[in-house]
């Protein structure tokens, strides 16, 4: 007899069904686990073994086959514990396996029979609600799996529990959804001095999605404007929500089954490596720009990236997602992000000031800001010079438009862009693309005759071209205009920072 358990083997943000199955045959005592298993899966023959000891059980002495089916299918994680103890228990007959053919199970075992965490039950949950399905998990994540909707969540707290359950003697209670957090805000802009350009230019980011690159000297408040960038941006739907919060179970950072609605805002270091910004390693876990899915990465101190690592970032902010190559497979994250990056004009960063300035400049500027690949600056939609705070704009009182009166703006926009491309997968104006952005943003003769002279002018990519239109359409939907002018197109070509693109 073999008795088989469904569970799942995790791909990028995709739950690939797999079966374990477990036979009992005559012959010297083995446990062999069988169906491309890495490291961790094959120790769980160790866990299993201690677990089900745990609850007053011996294996019987025959050679036990447990095969992962299908077996070209890389298995990884600790998830695959539990289904392994069941269908080893079916096969012994402690449970009847029939009983578990309409559940995906999934779930880490100790060696005292309690069941314990492990990444991407949401996943998990998601596909067994595909397969008109029930979820066993373990009791820490019943909450996370219950965000699944209609699905049926057995969160067991150890093997024995899950028995009983099963058995009918002792019924386990079904997990209610995890709190959904308040959103935390950062600063607020009445907290900046002066930047009115810059400021402005936060706006349209955050109305229409666009990556924003800040130039300036240390001290002029570039950090503080994207720390104040979470503050204006509008709360996520129920669905990007749920999106969001699938890379954070993969991660294994969704703790106790909270969701939040504020955009996820990730700073890493200048140190970061190209696996931990993009994704890999490995076992290909989710990078910062995954993390960051729908939300802000803000990078201070652009050129003090590693060049390489910076680079990477060109497909993602391009398509919305990573794809990470390994040898047996290729795994996808969702990477669709507004890109905020801070740096200095050079290296001493005092350039614009002779007072400071280091006796290499301008040579100094020039090599600073060439570690920064004119193809990824290319993909900037919005560049603006942050100008040195003087002592005349700190001791002015703070300005009476804070961040509550931006955000009131910033969602009317945004408003209007989800009306407009209701039915497409576009959610902002950053992500429109082709026929329709022509449709959308094609500009009034005027301002059609001022785009092209100026990319004659600017010597703007087809890129670049492509972005200013979107910068316009956004600055239009700022000015409640339905038709984008030649107004419009003078301020988004103001942001559009002529660079060579190598």
């Amino acid at each position: 007899m073999v008795a088989t358990v469904s569970t799942v083997a995790y791909l990028g943000l995709e739950a690939r069904a797999v079966e374990v199955q477990c036979q009992l045959v005559p012959g010297l005592p083995n446990f062999i686990l069988v169906g491309l298993p890495d490291k961790a899966v094959a120790e769980s023959r160790e866990r299993v073994r201690n677990a089900i000891a745990a609850i007053g059980l011996s294996l019987p002495p025959k050679r036990i086959t447990v095969n992962l089916s299908p077996a070209d299918l890389p298995k990884e994680g600790s998830h695959f514990d539990l289904p392994i103890a069941l269908a080893l228990l079916g096969a012994m007959g402690v449970i009847d396996a029939e009983t578990l053919a309409g559940y995906v199970v999934v779930g880490e075992l100790g060696l005292d029979g309690r069941t314990a965490p492990s990444p991407g039950v949401l996943l998990a949950a998601l596909h067994a609600g595909s397969q008109e399905m029930g979820l066993v998990c373990p009791v820490a994540q019943g909450a996370e799996a219950a965000w699944a909707g209609e699905v049926e969540v057995v969160a067991a707290p150890d093997l024995l529990g899950l028995l009983n359950h099963f058995k009918g003697t002792s019924a386990l209670s079904a997990p209610q959804p995890g709190v959904v957090d308040a959103p935390v805000r950062g600063a607020d802009l009445k907290q900046v001095k002066g930047q009115e350009v810059a400021k402005r230019a936060l706006e349209i980011a955050a109305a229409g999605g666009h990556n924003l690159l800040m130039v300036g000297p240390p001290g002029a408040g570039k950090s503080l404007m994207a720390s104040c960038l979470p503050g204006i941006l509008p709360d996520m739907t129920p669905s990007e929500a749920l999106e969001s919060s699938m890379v954070a179970s993969v991660a294994g950072t969704l703790e106790g089954g909270r969701i939040s609605r504020a955009r996820p805002f990730r700073n890493p270091h200048h140190s970061a490596s190209m696996a931990a910004l993009v994704g890999g390693g490995l076992k290909a876990r989710p990078g910062e720009v995954s993390m960051a899915h729908l939300g802000v990465l803000f990078l201070d101190e652009l050129p003090e990236f590693q060049r390489t690592v910076l680079d990477s970032l060109r497909q993602p902010l391009e398509t919305g997602e990573v794809t990470v190559a390994r040898a047996n497979a290729h795994v996808t994250f969702p990477a669709r992000v507004q890109l905020i990056a801070a740096m200095n004009p050079c290296r001493c960063g005092h350039l614009g000031d002779p007072a400071l300035a280091c006796s290499r400049a301008p040579r100094c500027a020039a090599d600073y800001q060439a570690k920064v690949s004119g193809p990824l600056l290319d993909r900037i939609d919005l560049h603006v010079e942050v100008q040195a705070v003087t002592a005349a704009d700190l001791v002015l009182p703070p300005p009476a438009e804070g961040s509550a009166e931006v955000a009131a703006r910033v969602a009317a926009a945004r408003r209007v862009q989800t009306a407009r491309y209701a039915g497409t997968k576009v959610r902002t104006n950053a992500e429109v693309d082709g026929e329709r952005l022509e449709d959308v943003a094609g500009p009034d003769e005027p301002g059609r005759q001022l785009l092209a002279q100026a990319a004659a002018a600017m010597k703007l990519s087809a890129r670049g071209y492509t972005r200013v239109l979107r910068v316009a359409r956004t600055i239009a939907d700022l000015a409640g205009s339905e038709q984008v002018g030649r107004v419009h197109v003078a301020e988004a070509l103001s942001y559009r920072r002529r660079v060579p693109v190598n």
